[in-house]
């Protein structure tokens, strides 16, 4: 029999929730044998290449084909017509507008067959032997289009005599979103000692995530089955898309997933690409497939935020919040992504109030249809764009009121006895500790050093500014999560979930809960994520809600696997059930040293070990969780800038945060997932800016003129924690994937208008604006 466990044995010290262990996955993608959806290739594949449009909007009058058919090596071309029995791409999220009629979904053809209405509108595709010819011949394909004006800005789209972009969407209303009560919100503000205006825009954001979309098709005949190879934030939602854009069976569509190199939102739904790949694939009778260039995803992938807001917070004469109000516009570019209206509209909505004490909020946007690429979700997905809005407003009225911005903030905080608190957006804090946190950062900020660091700065010739961004975002909604454990025949053990990792460490930090409810050891867990064959329930990854929604799963299987476990070391031990315990991966009998370790256990049962009739005959577990609610991840950010007056460059060369992330499963995990997400909020806040051209074409369209942050743009980053366990999962976690934006965007910004003495600026910060700036 196994020895136990004792509590400080070193495996569970090591592996164990709380413990900075380093992601299972390095070690293979450094030698560079991580297998992404471009490394995939099958027997008898074909390649396919898309054609685009051209031009951002117009009609299209006649597509030529002959001479691409003729070309070597080409199977086939293909046009909207030819695919016109296959379903729609669709949204997700059916947003109401503010008189509960439903917003305008037009109908978006995987081929553009009518219009084109974006630069890059895929209207055709070219399927032949080799990835050359299938380039050569799409070159060849001709495309009449009937050139029509075209709007790419989303407040200029609603205004009267802007091109039309869908007939059935006057005035290019998506939706006429409205949330709070307008009365009670405009009476505040007439009675406010003082009301700050600004109007704020979130720029829009290319994802470059590292990994290019690719996807791999095969239909099997004698099956009458589909496989999509794709790189996707989960596969079994990927696969009910697929079948609801494929007309058929859920059953008939298996989704295969290996690693994925970035998705930030981006690779959440399925893309026109698909349908076209299993179309050929049928026809042809074999794999066909696929991968976009750099170039291409600017123009095909979703793009992110794009809002513009006009912004304002009503106080009282000691600066107390007494309404905040935005009125504005988000842009969804040109189709529908799977939630493209949710960003500017309920996105911001939910996450507006943040840590304050708001009494009331009214949100009121028109998102608006233009001749842009579509607009998803991109990391945080109106989370970073609220606390944003809000932590300006909060900057510029503190300055304006002569109150001192950190005291503004304080009296202002929702306070620990007020939890639970119901936010004016209809939210409920289970818990929270914003002051002391905020107080905490300042303190690891060495803030009270400022004053001096400055004047050092002064001395160089350089302008110093200092930003706070102390900020709460709601995570993703609750949704249904899978989590299996299997005891594999050597010896190993998988857990089998709905999430999926696109670089987030999934496996380490699902392994550790596992290590730290069954004792099993952590370099024999296994994590299978990418095949929707073997999931029976799967909410995908995003909105910062993996370890809740696994996490929480894993622990009720384990639970489970427990139950079971006893059973049959019950009969193991020649014991009654109901005298077994289990602890540290030991099942014993209770006031006894007779014991089994759950491995052994396992190993018993592969070696034959019979059980009796009632009594389970294996470990495995297979187990949905119903979902655990949202969390609200909160933290202050402290970034200070450097400004060089001559040319207007910044240089953010001091950063700290401090956070609430509940109880905390991989500190090393966490902090590089808080890395990641203060970067891509620096690359927002001073370089990345998708520019399009009066008649739509994309002025950014490669990374010779798309900017985005380097290692040289970033300095070191200081990070600490404040933890209250959340109240509302099994983990008391909280969720960290987005939180690096929301507080860095506020924080730099801040920091900026600090260092311009109190002027505000659009993002992103561009030398050429910060040096207008100072000269205005």
């Amino acid at each position: 029999m196994n020895a136990p466990v004792a509590a400080n044995d070193p495996s569970l010290m090591k592996f164990g929730i709380g413990q900075p262990v380093p992601r299972q996955e390095d070690p293979t993608l450094l030698r560079g044998q991580g297998r992404y959806s471009d490394d995939l290739s099958l027997p008898n594949q074909a390649w396919c290449v898309m054609v685009r449009s051209q031009v951002a909007h117009g009609v299209i009058k006649g597509i030529d084909t002959a001479e691409a058919k003729t070309m070597p090596g080409v199977l086939g071309v293909w046009t909207g017509a030819d695919l016109a029995d296959y379903g729609p791409l669709k949204t997700l999220i059916p947003v109401p507008n503010r008189d509960g009629s439903p917003m305008k979904t037009p109908v978006r053809p995987s081929l553009a067959s009518d219009k084109v209405r974006f630069v890059g509108d895929p209207v055709a595709f070219v399927v032949a032997e080799t990835l050359s010819q299938a380039k050569d011949a799409a070159e060849a394909v001709l495309v009449d289009i009937e050139q029509l004006p075209a709007v790419t800005d989303a407040r200029a789209a609603t205004e009267p005599g802007a091109p039309t972009v869908f007939d059935d969407a006057p005035g290019n209303i998506c939706l006429d979103y409205a949330y709070g009560d307008s009365a009670k919100v405009a009476e505040a503000f007439a009675q406010a000692a003082h009301v700050t205006r600004l109007r704020l825009v979130s720029n829009r954001i290319v994802v470059c995530a590292m990994e290019p979309r690719s996807a791999l098709a095969e239909y099997d005949a004698a099956t009458d089955r589909y496989t999509l190879r794709a790189g996707n934030q989960g596969a079994f939602g990927l696969k009910h898309q697929m079948a609801d854009l494929l007309k058929i069976k859920p059953d008939q569509m298996r989704i295969l997933t290996g690693n994925v190199g970035g998705s930030f939102g981006m690779k959440g739904s399925p893309y026109p690409e698909y349908a076209g790949l299993f179309h050929a694939a049928k026809i042809l009778g074999r794999p066909v497939k696929w991968t976009d260039e750099r170039s291409g995803s600017f123009l095909s992938d979703q793009h992110g935020r794009d809002h513009d807001f006009d912004a304002e917070l009503a106080l009282d004469r000691d600066g107390r919040f007494l309404a905040v109000r935005l009125t504005g516009f988000a842009n969804v570019g040109a189709y529908l992504a799977n939630v493209g209206p949710l960003m500017g509209s309920m996105g911001v909505t939910r996450n507006l109030a943040a840590i304050y004490r708001t009494p009331l909020i009214e949100v009121a946007t028109k998102v608006a249809f233009t001749n842009t690429s579509p607009v998803g979700a991109y990391r945080g997905a109106g989370r970073p764009e609220a606390n944003y809005f809000m932590e300006r407003l909060i900057e510029t009225a503190a300055r304006e009121m002569g109150i001192d911005p950190v005291e503004m903030r304080r009296r202002n905080h929702i306070k620990p006895e007020e939890m639970p608190f119901k936010t004016a957006s209809g939210t409920t804090y289970d818990s929270g500790e914003f002051t002391a946190l905020l107080d905490k950062a300042l303190d690891v900020a060495d803030v009270a050093g400022f004053a001096a660091r400055k004047a050092e700065s002064a001395a160089r010739g350089k302008l110093r500014g200092l930003g706070i961004g102390d900020f709460l975002e709601v995570t993703a909604p609750p949704t249904k999560e899978m989590g299996g454990i299997r005891f594999e025949p050597n010896g190993d053990v998988s857990i089998i979930t709905g999430t999926l990792d696109y670089g987030q460490g999934h496996w380490s930090a699902f392994a550790q809960v596992l290590t730290e409810k069954l004792g099993v050891p952590f370099h024999r867990i296994k994590l299978i994520q990418g095949d929707s064959d073997l999931l029976i329930a799967g909410g995908g990854t995003g909105g910062s809600k993996s370890i809740m929604a696994s996490g929480a799963a894993i622990v009720e299987a384990s639970d489970k696997v427990i139950d079971k476990g006893k059973q049959i070391a019950g009969v193991a031990l020649e014991a009654s059930a109901a005298d077994i315990e289990f602890a540290l991966g030991r099942f014993s009998i209770v006031g006894t040293d007779r014991g089994i370790g759950i491995m052994e256990l396992a190993e018993k049962l592969r070696g034959g070990l019979k059980m009796p009739e009632g009594v389970p005959d294996t470990l495995d577990v297979s187990h949905v969780h119903e979902a655990a609610p949202s969390a609200f991840p909160n933290g202050a950010h402290v970034a200070e800038v450097e400004i060089d007056p001559d040319t207007g460059w910044v240089d953010v060369v001091k950063y700290t945060m401090v956070s609430d992330f509940g109880t905390v499963i991989n500190p090393l995990l966490v902090e590089g997932q808080s890395h990641g997400g203060v970067v891509q909020g620096i690359g927002q806040a001073l370089f990345e800016n998708v520019v399009y051209s009066e008649d739509g074409q994309i002025l950014t369209g490669s990374f010779t003129d798309y900017a985005i942050p380097r290692a040289s743009d970033t300095p070191s980053f200081q990070m600490d924690y404040h933890s209250v366990p959340a109240k509302t999962n099994v983990l008391g976690a909280k969720g960290c994937g987005e939180a690096g934006c929301a507080g860095s965007l506020p924080s730099v910004m801040n920091a900026i208008s600090d260092a311009l003495g109190g002027k505000h600026i659009d993002m992103p910060a561009t030398p050429e604006r910060v040096w207008a700036a100072l000269r205005a």
